[in-house]
């Protein structure tokens, strides 16, 4: 097969679609690998930046990016009619939840437009982006199709869910084992043969279906059992428990236990939409995932309880929320990373506003954000900001908070991610989660 064959000799020219926290590290890892790869993205500023050899995303470095550039293995562009000329093409785009909490595949669909109008025969068109089951085989595939070429004959489709970690050092792009479904053995062979050329270990499954669930069922599973153990968080608090020794003695089992943790909710573009995709396909099928609902409903409630925290901290001191000065440490969905996408430390702070208080906020990988009509920027961490705050919110543990500062010189800490536990602090001083 001539297009195998130019996978295997590096000569396949791939196109990825959509060059955020999934499509750029894939378009590094197969220029490294020796392929001519271009980047398409409709975002002129991340075009620019690749150009010039510039990274804007952390796990990416900019010294990878300008090496592919100037060796000619990597371009970018906002100019969909060259993917004409791409003998493979990844799509790796956004799939948010509409505000009514229904999928919203409207980037899905203006690539699958975009690659419609170029398709050529003998092209593999790859769909990474998270969905429902039934996405590749019920909207892609008939999109394509509508130029007159038949999958899995004319041209060859397959699903492949992106499993990116964002500041993940361990588990890379290379390193993470890759599921494969294609919408016929060739396709799915195809789509083997490529990620098998930078990725230590591909998975095939019988099907495109098959595949979109995989990663429905991964974060699925953490959205469930992070909602189980802020359920826990919640009772203990109820009860006067700490929550983080109970898993910390738990965690001593061998067998039959993984611990989670809690925290202020939960964030990102996987762990809170993809759960969701998966209930609302469900529900056309007259199926309610009630694990599911129930898990998004308390994984939502939290930023709700640690304001309540805060509240009940302040109210020990003889204080109200109202007036009083709150430093937010963290607004990143996780630690390490700059992404805010479904922040649940955004929810706190605009709380907290709604309720009066003065909030400001620092975040080494985040220099502004905008909570409700205004925007915040992002203050140093001194001494000076911690003793002149009332209560110090901890909503992101980044390594580079000096916690034992933190501690030392903050009157009151609300920490909701036991940032502090190697602290020794004076009494009162620290409430957990």
């Amino acid at each position: 097969m001539e297009l195998k064959e130019k996978i295997r000799n590096r000569q396949a020219r791939i196109g990825i679609i959509g060059l955020g926290y999934v499509g750029l590290p894939l378009a590094v890892e197969f220029a490294k690998a020796g392929f001519e790869v271009t980047g398409f993205d409709v975002d002129v500023a991340k075009v620019s930046s690749i150009k010039k050899g510039h990274s804007y995303i952390g796990d990416v470095s900019s010294e990878d990016v300008s090496t592919a550039v100037k060796g000619g293995k990597l371009s970018a562009t906002d100019d969909m009619s060259k993917l004409h000329d791409m003998d493979a093409i990844d799509i790796c785009v956004p799939t948010p939840l509409r505000k009514t909490g229904d999928p919203d595949l409207s980037y899905v669909i203006l690539a699958v437009d975009a690659v419609r109008a170029r398709l050529k025969p003998e092209q593999l068109v790859i769909l990474e982006s998270t969905t429902y089951p039934g996405t590749t085989d019920e909207v892609v595939q008939p999109a394509l199709e509508e130029g007159g070429l038949k999958a899995g004959k004319d041209f060859y489709l397959a699903f492949s869910p992106e499993r990116v970690d964002p500041g993940n050092q361990t588990y890379t792009t290379r390193s993470i084992p890759k599921v494969v479904g294609g919408i016929n053995d060739v396709s799915t062979e195809l789509a083997a043969e490529l990620y098998g050329s930078i990725i230590s270990t591909i998975v095939p499954v019988s099907s495109t279906q098959v595949a979109e669930m995989v990663k429905l069922l991964e974060n699925t599973f953490r959205a469930v059992n992070i909602g189980l153990v802020n359920e826990i968080a919640l009772m203990s608090h109820r009860m006067n428990i700490d929550v983080w020794e109970v898993i910390e003695a738990a965690a001593t089992k061998p067998f039959g236990f993984m611990p989670f943790y809690p925290g202020p909710g939960i964030g990102g573009h996987c762990i809170g939409i993809d759960p969701i995709y998966l209930a609302w396909k469900l529900r056309l099928n007259g199926y309610e995932a009630r694990f599911i609902h129930l898990a998004d409903d308390i994984n939502r409630s939290m930023p709700a309880h640690v304001v309540m925290l805060v509240g009940e901290a302040l109210n020990e001191r003889q204080r109200a929320i109202s007036g009083s000065r709150i430093l937010a440490l963290g607004v990143s969905y996780k630690r390490g990373v700059g992404d805010t996408r479904e922040s649940p430390a955004l929810e706190v702070i605009e709380l907290l506003r709604g309720k009066g208080a003065e909030v400001s906020y620092a975040d080494p990988y985040v220099p502004s954000i905008v909570v409700g009509d205004t925007t915040l920027k992002a203050v140093e961490l001194t001494e000076r900001e911690l003793s002149t705050a009332d209560c110090v919110v901890i909503l992101t543990d980044h390594p580079q908070f000096d916690y034992r500062l933190v501690v030392e010189t903050a009157p009151l800490v609300v920490d909701t991610r036991h940032a502090t536990a190697s602290v020794t602090a004076p009494a009162g001083r620290v409430v957990l989660l």
